[in-house]
């Protein structure tokens, strides 16, 4: 993998974004491969679909590019909050790449969110824009990426080092079955997985997951019955084989 974009595809531009754009989307559809399936290459998605980059012409999979050179790894900005929202309430978030560039035009990092891995919880609602600004109060988002579970953050380039395709896609696979779940559901599950990923080790009882129930009940005040929700919660994890049963109120993730 060639880790050199471009650069001189910007120089009839003058605005930096537009930039980014021109560049970062060169070396994708150069160098890039689909995370979610074997196909070794991605294409550029058609013109009317503003919210998507590229498209896996084999799986399908759709994907969303942000280039930036300066790296956030807690948050990054998007688009409209009600705009996302709506994306979110339909199952019609794509795949995010981020992509970090640095002064050179050299890539740094790659990190990969699947698009199941998109739910309320993880997005921030920012302040209106000021009487003055041409939007005048238009209302962004950032994306919490501290918040979304590390299954759901897959680095495909680290530290200008890519990662191998068969790990990459092998991340993938293990968490795409979340797509079978609505995604009124899925918000509670990805809550849940997240919650257990702070635990930061393989195995965890039930009785320590119970230790997040506020934290729970904070983010979907509407539920009064937590800790069957929980429960509930474990089992999907389970059966979509993310964790383990490994005995009475005990639980792994596979190696």
């Amino acid at each position: 993998m060639n880790l050199q974009c471009r650069f001189d595809l910007g120089s009839k531009y003058k605005a930096g974004p537009q930039i980014a754009r021109v560049v970062s989307e060169d070396w994708c559809a150069r160098e890039l491969y689909c995370p979610a399936c074997d196909s070794d290459r991605l294409n550029g998605s058609k013109p009317n679909n503003p919210a998507v980059d590229f498209e896996c012409a084999k799986c399908a999979q759709p994907f969303q590019l942000k280039g930036l050179r300066n790296w956030n790894p807690r948050k990054v900005v998007d688009a409209g909050y009600e705009a996302m929202l709506r994306a979110i309430r339909a199952d019609n978030t794509p795949n995010l790449l981020l992509l970090q560039y640095s002064s050179t035009w050299l890539v740094k990092n790659l990190l990969l969110i699947p698009r199941m891995f998109f739910s309320e919880s993880i997005i921030e609602k920012r302040n209106p824009l000021g009487p003055n600004a041409r939007r005048a109060g238009w209302v962004g988002c950032n994306i919490l990426l501290g918040e979304i579970p590390p299954d759901g953050r897959i680095r495909m380039i680290s530290d200008g080092v890519p990662v191998r395709k068969e790990e990459v896609r092998e991340g993938f696979s293990r968490v795409k079955r979340l797509a079978e779940l609505p995604p009124s559901f899925r918000g509670w599950t990805l809550d849940v997985l997240r919650t257990i990923r702070r635990l930061d080790r393989r195995g965890f009882s039930l009785q320590e997951v119970y230790e997040f129930e506020s934290e729970l009940k904070a983010l979907h005040p509407r539920n009064e019955n937590v800790r069957p929700k929980i429960r509930q919660q474990l089992q999907v994890l389970r059966d979509l084989g993310i964790i383990k049963f490994s005995g009475k109120g005990h639980y792994v993730f596979p190696n």
